[in-house]
């Protein structure tokens, strides 16, 4: 079968419409963010807001989500913890407007492989709200009975006051033959297209177990209608966000079982039709030449998010950036992702690749155009590879030339001091563009550099957050930035 891929508009909402509805604000994940209000010069005079006061319990990896107009005058800001909580407030005040407890977190002491006792496991990903029939999509991993029993459900909220919607939540393992809730997590961020919520799966911490790559389609209309897809090979996570271009849907894996000699679905980037089929055709799937050494190495390509954009003047110029433990970024083309490469694992893969950092690079990065060009900006674990003189730094910004194939070089790095995901602002989709990272796990300050240099505009202005988890990316609206940290959200305004 063979599956379109449409064109995709990666650019921004348009304006006056602050709402952040899933994570990476777009379904193409880039992170790109208009503010008119947030200027480079503006950058470096934003404050704490200590009249924002929106608490809640536990730790969060999801990014916070905004509803503008939640009623006349008012907007709201939300966020899921790894308690199951989730929680609206308003967005001026932080005062809650509602709450809700979904079940009990897994302990970890019930799971498979020891799992650390520091680890939670309630809701991990980000949710996504559907305005149209304002409902708050998202998934818990919940027990009724201390541990015994593990179950995977996925709720529809209302988002005016937190109750359920008719039909939900539904249990996934009763409803997919073959998934084991017990062994499977939701990680990635939730997906909406043509009427169907799309959730993925990965495993628990260490791989724990004989988990599979999942992705769950639930009717948004009626959740009675499930259908799935798995990866053949055990393992195979989806550890970051699904991703789609108005047509089909688009997401990368992590590692499959070592000792495959047939490639089973690991450490892939993939498209699948709304139906959740895989035509097998090489049009359809991309894994670097070294696919067999990543898996035994446990070197996802999974391990960062896919990114689509498109780059005119390029040929082919609708594109999907992927990137992962091994420290290489891959560019592949939509509508041939290219089967098994022919490179080394690090050139010659897809329609270019390179080694762009020293360690694994993980968590979601962003993407953005200026009057320069078009960037990519990830964050590695190591540090970058080929950095301009004098520059070095585990925050890593590519320039995307628009040649026949597409190629990329570094243009700048720089230092978060943290594991924090990056977005991007400008002022009307182009201008004054400011690369924005929390230093998370680490100095826990909201850094903005220079979209175009990677020089500082913003130090974090001396406010400490409590902790920030990594892979955590903030959000801006209405010229404010929102941070969920450990048991509190933070919200910084612009001058």
């Amino acid at each position: 079968m063979t599956v379109a891929v449409a064109p995709i508009d990666a650019g921004p909402p348009p304006l006056g419409d602050a709402s952040v509805l899933q994570g990476h604000l777009h379904a193409t994940r880039d992170g790109a963010y208009v503010d008119p209000e947030i200027s480079k010069a503006g950058a470096a005079g934003l404050k704490l807001d200590p009249g924002f006061k929106a608490t809640y319990t536990g730790q969060t990896y999801a990014q916070p989500l905004y509803v503008e107009n939640l009623k006349p005058g008012q907007d709201a800001v939300f966020i899921v913890t790894q308690t199951n909580e989730v929680d609206s407030f308003d967005a001026k005040t932080g005062a809650t407007l509602w709450k809700r407890q979904l079940g009990a977190m897994v302990p970890p002491a019930s799971l498979g492989c020891h799992q650390p006792p520091a680890q939670s496991y309630g809701i991990l990903s980000t949710p996504i709200i559907d305005t149209a029939t304002r409902t708050l999509f998202t998934d818990a991993f919940i027990t009724p009975d201390k541990g015994t029993t593990k179950q995977h459900m996925v709720y529809a909220l209302s988002i005016d006051d937190g109750g359920t919607r008719p039909g939900w939540p539904v249990d996934v393992a009763s409803k997919v033959r073959g998934f084991e809730a017990d062994i499977q997590h939701n990680r990635g961020s939730l997906m909406i297209l043509g009427g169907t919520l799309y959730v993925p799966f990965s495993g628990l911490a260490f791989d724990c177990d004989d988990f599979h790559g999942w992705i769950v389609g639930i009717s948004t209309t009626d959740p009675t209608k499930v259908t799935s897809w798995s990866t053949s090979a055990y393992k195979g996570g989806i550890w970051g966000a699904l991703a789609n271009d108005g047509t089909s849907l688009f997401f990368s894996t992590g590692n499959s079982i070592d000792g495959l000699t047939t490639w089973g679905g690991g450490n892939a980037v993939m498209r699948l039709s709304q139906d959740l089929e895989f035509s097998g055709s090489t049009n359809d799937y991309f894994t670097p030449s070294n696919w067999e050494a990543l898996d035994v190495g446990d070197y996802d390509l999974g391990s960062s998010s896919l990114m689509l954009f498109d780059l005119p003047g390029a040929n082919p110029s609708a594109l999907a950036v992927a990137m992962g433990k091994f420290g290489t970024v891959h560019l592949v083309e939509r509508s041939r992702l290219g089967g098994i490469g022919k490179g080394n694992g690090k050139t010659g893969e897809g329609l270019y690749s390179a080694k762009v950092a020293s360690s694994a690079i993980a968590g979601n990065p962003a993407t953005y155009v200026t009057a320069k060009g078009r960037y990519i900006v990830l964050r590695a674990d190591g540090l970058g590879v080929d950095c301009p003189k004098g520059m070095m730094g585990d925050l890593i910004a590519l320039h995307v030339a628009p040649t026949s194939p597409p190629t990329f070089s570094v243009a700048w790095c720089a230092t978060s001091h943290g594991q924090g995901s990056p977005m991007v602002t400008t002022t009307d989709g182009q201008s004054d563009a400011v690369v924005w990272v929390v230093s998370a796990q680490g100095t826990n300050l909201l850094l903005g550099f220079d979209a175009d240099t990677g020089e500082s505009v913003f130090d974090g202005g001396g406010v400490t957050m409590t902790t920030v988890l990594r892979w955590t990316s903030p959000i801006i609206a209405k010229g404010r930035f929102f941070v969920g940290a450990t048991g509190k959200m933070y919200a910084f305004n612009a001058p």
